[in-house]
Order: C-alpha cells, then sequence, then structure tokens
C-alpha cells in the first residue's frame, strides 16, 4: 500500500487506540487488538516502552497480520525499523525521536505522526514531512512517567486551525471528559486505558466511535 492510499484510509479514522500491555488489565496486546478490530476501530499504535527489539518485532509481525486481514492501519510507536521491518502502515515519532525529515527519506510511503506539545512543535513537524501530528497531552495521564504538565481541552481550538494537516489528540482523555475534547473541534481522538482496561474492549470502541462520529454529522 502506498502513502496516499493510507492517507486516504487515515482521513477516515475517528478513535485511534494504543496499546500498552501493562495497563490493559491483565490483557495482552493481542487481546485489546482483537476486542478493537471487533469494535470496529480504523487503526491501532502499537506502542510497547518496556519490550526488547526482538519481543517488540516479533509482536508486530503478528499485529500486521491481523490488521491486514481486517483492513486496519498499523501504527509502530516511535521505532522506524520496526515499522520498515514488518511494512506496517506508519510509524509515531516523539519529539526525542529519530528526526522526521530522516524518518521521511528511509520511509517514503509511510504515515509518519508526531508527538507535539506546542503550537510551535507542531508546525515544525509539518514543516518537516508529518502526515498528522497529535496535540496532548490535553490531560493528566498515567501513561506518560515524569510528565506532569497538560494542555487542557482549548488548546485543540488553539493551534488545529494552523495547521492545514490532520491532527490526534491525547493524553487522559476517557469517556467522561471526551465531550470537552470534541467541543474544541477533535476528530480523531486517541486513547489507551479508556480502552484497554475497559471489560468489554469492543463493546467501549463501539461506544466511543458512535459518540466520535455524532459530532461530524
Amino acid at each position: 500500500m502506498n502513502r496516499l492510499i493510507r492517507k486516504t484510509m487515515f482521513d477516515a479514522v475517528d478513535l485511534y487506540p494504543v496499546t500498552c500491555e501493562k495497563l490493559s488489565a491483565g490483557r495482552s496486546n493481542f487481546d485489546v487488538l482483537e476486542g478493537v478490530v471487533r469494535g470496529g476501530a480504523r487503526i491501532i499504535q502499537l506502542r510497547e516502552k518496556e519490550a526488547t527489539s526482538r519481543e517488540l518485532y516479533d509482536m508486530a509481525v503478528r499485529f500486521r497480520e491481523i490488521t491486514s486481514q481486517a483492513g486496519v492501519l498499523l501504527i509502530i510507536n516511535d521505532r522506524l525499523d520496526i515499522a520498515l521491518a514488518v511494512d506496517a502502515d506508519g510509524v509515531h515519532l516523539g519529539q526525542e525521536d529519530l528526526p522526521l525529515d530522516v524518518a521521511r527519506k528511509l520511509g517514503p510511503e509511510l504515515i509518519i505522526g508526531a508527538s507535539t506539545h506546542s503550537l510551535e512543535e507542531a508546525l515544525r513537524a509539518r514543516d518537516s514531512g508529518a502526515d498528522y501530528v497529535n496535540i496532548g497531552p490535553i490531560f493528566p495521564t498515567s501513561t506518560k512517567a515524569g510528565v506532569r504538565d497538560f494542555l487542557g481541552p482549548e488548546a485543540i481550538s488553539a493551534i488545529s486551525p494552523h495547521l492545514g494537516i490532520p491532527f490526534t489528540v491525547m493524553g487522559g482523555i476517557h469517556a467522561q471528559n471526551l465531550d470537552k475534547v470534541l467541543h474544541h473541534g477533535a476528530r480523531k481522538v486517541a486513547m489507551v486505558t479508556e480502552i484497554t482496561q475497559a471489560p468489554d474492549i469492543a463493546q467501549r470502541v463501539r461506544t466511543l466511535r458512535s459518540r466520535i462520529l455524532e459530532q461530524q454529522a
């Protein structure tokens, strides 16, 4: 699949599930993936900070098999080498990861996303070749060790009009505050624990997607 097709598929994304096995209520990332696929999500990001390179590669191979069969985009967090090795659809890079322009040269057909925490970082990522940026953390979050500052939902409406490319939002977003990010213009919402810790992941995905899609009607 080429970048244009992948970007077209990304445009249709609403809920953006992100894995974290230690925050999955005792379930594996594969259990989460199975629920996410059954729930109808169109994308998943494999994020596993504590895995070795080999463990992450083996996991990504299986994720690629399942997502390819389901027509779901697969994004790998941080690791461009793993994304290329398993023919993932994209890679999501943080501020301390490989520079975006270098990643674009190495992975010309990948979707490349970038975590950003301000308008300046978002614009710099866009100008360096990002296909989308993530704005966050919106609320306090347990998935980012050491991060105490958060932007608040108002940052979404302050930053997004200047971008000209798709954006996601992430960080402490759950069912109870989802309306706040939707009110400020978010339509692609990334979540970890609201999905991974749900008793019924597939049903939670369906419910969250329905609420996001209501804002697009």
